[in-house]
């Protein structure tokens, strides 16, 4: 692991991961880089996406970056728009849905460890956050 003082990161020029179902992701702060508290990166989610409801072993940020999105916690949907930036606890089941079927929605999500974690709500099934880079 290389540690260093600073990162100027491009999303346009680092490689993106299909993680199945419509959603393509950038990694962007990782540890490979040096981070030792927290992750981050963007999710592009196609039109119609949705994906499934899950949970993390730690406190996520999302903000809306382009499109229109539905985010489904507890029972409730809530419409964002661009730069509408949300808070979730850690095993809190939700969900974010691309509003368009359509255009593409984009979001830009921070956890609050580099050992972050989703659940899929459904089955249980727990996986690494950065598994999904390797897709």
């Amino acid at each position: 692991m290389t540690t260093l003082t600073h990162a100027v990161l491009r999303p346009d020029q680092l490689k993106s991961h299909d993680r199945g179902g419509g959603a393509r992701t950038t990694p962007l702060v990782l540890p490979s880089l040096g981070a030792s508290t927290f992750i981050n990166g963007i999710t592009e989610f196609a039109g119609g996406t949705a994906i499934p409801f899950h949970s993390h072993n730690c406190e996520e940020s999302v903000m809306l970056l382009e499109g229109h999105a539905f985010l489904d916690i507890n029972g409730e949907v809530h419409e964002l728009k661009p730069f509408d930036t949300t808070f979730l606890p850690p095993n809190v089941s939700h969900r974010f849905r691309n509003q368009s079927a359509t255009e593409p929605m984009k979001i830009f999500w921070t956890y609050a460890s580099v050992h972050a974690t989703r659940t899929l709500t459904e089955s249980g099934q727990t996986s690494p956050i950065s598994a999904e880079h390797n897709k």
